[in-house]
């Protein structure tokens, strides 16, 4: 398909997002919060799913799945900000503004993807 240049930096955004889930899991576990079990298998796991969206939402036949499967991790990625916000080695030393605009920004990614879903 052809699709704009956009969707395709949507879909190498989250393809280089998965992957770094791979070269700095400790990041990534460090930012989860307590509650959740199976910190390495949850860093892996939504790894994978990144990738695969990504991948997913260059095709047609994949795509709309893709991008409401998007938008349902980034909702599941909410917790983890929020949890950064009130947690200081999760918050990785990044500024408490920056820790702020982390969760508008996900509703920006959902916006996005969605906007995505008529083409």
């Amino acid at each position: 398909m052809n699709y704009p240049w956009h969707l395709y930096l949507m879909a190498v955004i989250y393809i280089v997002a998965g992957i770094m889930h791979f070269v700095k899991p400790k990041m990534y576990s460090r930012i989860l919060p307590s509650y959740l079990p199976g910190h390495k298998f949850l860093v892996m796991f939504s790894g994978v799913a990144e990738i695969i969206l990504g991948v997913a939402i260059c095709f047609a036949a994949t795509k709309n799945l893709a991008l409401y499967l998007i938008i349902v991790m980034l909702v599941f990625f909410l917790p983890v900000h929020i949890h950064m916000l009130y947690n200081k080695k999760a918050a990785m030393g990044l500024s408490k503004w920056m820790l702020i605009s982390r969760i508008p920004l996900q509703f920006i990614l959902m916006l996005w993807a969605y906007f995505y879903l008529k083409y």
